[in-house]
Order: structure tokens, then sequence, then C-alpha cells
């Protein structure tokens, strides 16, 4: 299956210190038709609860309903690839007002602007 931009997946987060993994929500970032349906791949930002210490540039989601969250979360910009075999379901989409506030946050860590 394919997701598209901005669709919030499950997906199995790797630890950065263990072998295990954990089901964690994950923001697509790549499009679904120019890169995830021909690589097999997606882009993708992590997702976590909003009481872990802050990052440069978290976005807080707001609209957590629509993205399908059942606690206050962040957008942390903390970028991977998944093989899309491995994304586990659609949980929601992120909402217009999510969707600008991210947008800027990324332009700023990719552009500096």
């Amino acid at each position: 299956m394919t997701y598209s931009r901005y669709e919030i997946v499950k997906v199995p987060f790797p630890f950065t210190d263990k072998q295990a993994s954990k089901r964690r929500p994950a923001l697509i970032l790549s499009d679904g038709e120019a890169f995830n349906s021909r690589i097999g791949h997606s882009v993708m930002a992590m997702i976590t609860s909003a009481k872990h210490a802050a990052w440069p540039l978290d976005t807080h989601i707001e609209d957590l309903n629509a993205a399908g969250l059942p606690t206050a979360s962040v957008i942390r910009l903390k970028l991977f690839t998944l093989d899309n075999r491995l994304i586990l379901g659609k949980l929601g989409q992120l909402a217009t007002t999510d969707k600008l506030s991210f947008e800027q946050h990324l332009k700023t860590m990719l552009l500096g602007q």
C-alpha cells in the first residue's frame, strides 16, 4: 500500500540503543505517487509525546482528532526512510493548520529561512 504526504501512520520505530522496536506514529513526508509508490519506501518524521524534552523546531499537533492521536504530540524533525511494507496502518492526517506550522519548521531546518 502507498501512503500520501501528511498522512500519519503507525510504524515499528527502532530504539537507538537497543535491538527492539516500539509501535509509534510517524508523519509521511514524501509524495505518494512521485516517490513512495515508485521506490517502495517513504520518508517520514518522528511523532512523539509532548512530554519529552523539546527539540529545536518541534511542531505541536493541535488537531489530535484529525491526526488520529490519543494524546498531546509533536512532530520531531528526526527524519528517516522506511520500507512501505513495514507500515502497520494509517492513523489519520495532519490538519491544514498543523501542515502550515510544520512546513515552516521544515523549511527553516532545510533552508535556514
